[in-house]
């Protein structure tokens, strides 16, 4: 089994079933099968083999599920790209990756030009493509389905662009042998069918659409994605949960609290179908995980975790001793065939009720960030936990700068990279205000020479190379930046002026 057999496979058990369903279109395994094998004709005649990568720059939509699938039957790498990432940064990451096509629409072509820089070779996609003709059946000689490439375990599948320190994004390499221990993990420990219906809420260049997209594919199920306009607006989220029927549910807490506080989620009758609501990427706060838990007493609630470089790691399953407690719930024991374990400050293993760095090993940790080398050994994720008496762990924070704001992973300095291009910049610091939906990016700005940048044009700035999640959301111009006794910038003084403000 590999990742482009699962919709084949599908499509041989139950070609009519359906298998994406979008605002605009359903399209059945039958459909997503050629669908891909087209596409795949496509790629193939664009030069992509073995091992190449294919960006995918649209919007959610039955087109990207098929482009990725047809990548894979190519064994080629995809690289998802969120439809509202900057054509700059886009550009950026295609020529990083050396890409040998990038899959966009019209629009998007055209501002990839704008914005300067050599794109790679592009294939323009306005739409799914109409299946070839199949020669057994229109005399006219159409191309027969391409087999699929043989892959093997350690081949890579994807590679997911994350947050990067350095002011790049870094690519997160994931192999079959990765995505597949998580996803054999998840449709076993849900006990998934094709009689179930995600919803997939996540972008696709997040971990999270992956349990989405190739648990349903590998059990035959539906999958049901959640526009992009749609997925902050509480009240037609919690429609969508209703009218489509959904069985399980997966999101950052930040989404369902919405949902709980504008959404009546917790109000109306639980919809009978949804039997599981996982969520992952943040804490979960206490109060609404209660509300949650008590309003859908037939429903399993789950919490994943893991960071994209091991995708889920440990999870736990809310109990009603949890609720009772009033804690934040653990993120649990090992999963996905993985080892975990936490690490002290001195490099020793922590014992039972000591805190310390978890460390994972086992066949989700990734191959290594595109073109920075190989992973070599355990992970270390930079997560503090405390060790617990059942071979669990409660989280307890980050040990960088690495941060969660409404469920996206940011790297701090990556923000502040990008202020630093500006000209009228200086100096700059971003702190994270608030946690959850209610997190606001705070810069703090030294001026270079002259007035100083005004929040528009830093916002203008940051919009043309980052994501709409790390645009900071407000700016404060300081004379200097605050230092500790060995010279860094002192962010706890900061925190502090941020706190009286």
């Amino acid at each position: 089994m590999n990742l482009a057999s699962l919709v084949r496979d599908s499509a041989h058990r139950d070609g009519a079933a359906p298998a994406v369903v979008d605002p605009d279109r359903t399209v059945t395994y039958g459909e997503l099968d050629r669908a891909a094998d087209t596409l795949a004709h496509l790629l193939r005649d664009r030069g992509v083999r073995r091992a190449d990568r294919v960006v995918i720059w649209l919007d959610k939509s039955v087109t990207a599920v098929a482009v990725m699938q047809a990548a894979l039957r190519l064994a080629a790498v995809y690289v998802p790209v969120d439809g509202s990432m900057p054509a700059l940064r886009t550009g950026r990451i295609a020529r990083g990756c050396s890409a040998t096509v990038l899959v966009t629409d019209s629009a998007r072509a055209a501002g990839l030009r704008e914005a300067g820089g050599e794109p790679p070779q592009l294939l323009v996609l306005d739409g799914l493509p109409e299946p070839e003709p199949e020669p057994e059946t229109d005399g006219a000689g159409g191309r027969a389905p391409l087999p699929l490439e043989p892959v093997e375990p350690d081949d890579l599948a994807y590679i997911l662009y994350t947050s990067g320190s350095t002011g790049e994004p870094k690519g997160v390499c994931i192999t079959q042998r990765n995505a597949l221990a998580f996803i054999e993990w998840a449709a076993a420990e849900i006990g998934a069918t094709s009689r179930d219906r995600f919803a997939n809420h996540a972008p696709f260049g997040f971990d999270l659409s992956v349990l989405d997209l190739y648990v349903a594919f590998k059990s035959g199920a539906s999958v049901h994605l959640v526009p992009p306009e749609m997925a902050y607006a509480p009240e037609q989220l919690c429609a969508f949960l209703r009218a489509r029927r959904i069985t399980v549910w997966y999101s950052v807490p930040s989404v369902l609290i919405l949902m709980i506080r504008h959404g009546g989620l917790c109000h109306d009758p639980p919809p009978p179908s949804l039997r599981v609501l996982l969520f992952a990427g943040e804490p979960f706060r206490t109060d609404y995980l209660t509300a949650l838990y008590r309003h859908f007493g037939n429903a399993r609630l789950l919490n994943l975790y893991g960071p994209t470089e091991t995708n889920v790691c440990t999870f736990h399953e809310v109990t009603a001793d949890d609720i009772e407690r009033g804690a934040a719930v653990p993120i649990g024991r090992p999963c996905s065939g993985d080892a975990a374990w936490a690490v002290t400050p001195d490099g020793r293993r922590a014992d039972l009720g000591e805190e310390g760095e978890l460390v994972v090993a086992g066949p989700t940790v990734m191959a290594g960030y595109w073109g920075r080398g190989a992973q070599r050994g355990p992970y270390r994720t930079g997560d503090i936990v405390r060790v617990r008496a059942d071979g669990g762990f409660d989280y307890l924070g980050r040990r960088d700068h690495m941060v969660k704001v409404r469920g996206h992973r940011v790297e701090l300095g990556e923000i502040e990279a990008c202020l630093d291009r500006h000209p009228d910049v200086g100096e700059a610091v971003v702190l994270v205000d608030g946690t959850g939906m209610t997190a606001r990016l705070v810069a703090f700005v030294v001026p270079a020479a002259g007035p100083p940048p005004g929040l528009l044009a830093l916002k203008r700035h940051c919009a043309e190379r980052l994501p709409r999640y790390m645009i900071p959301d407000s700016v404060r111009t300081v004379a200097e930046l605050p230092r500790t006794r060995n010279g860094k910038t002192d962010r706890q003084v900061l925190r502090n002026a941020q706190r009286q403000t």
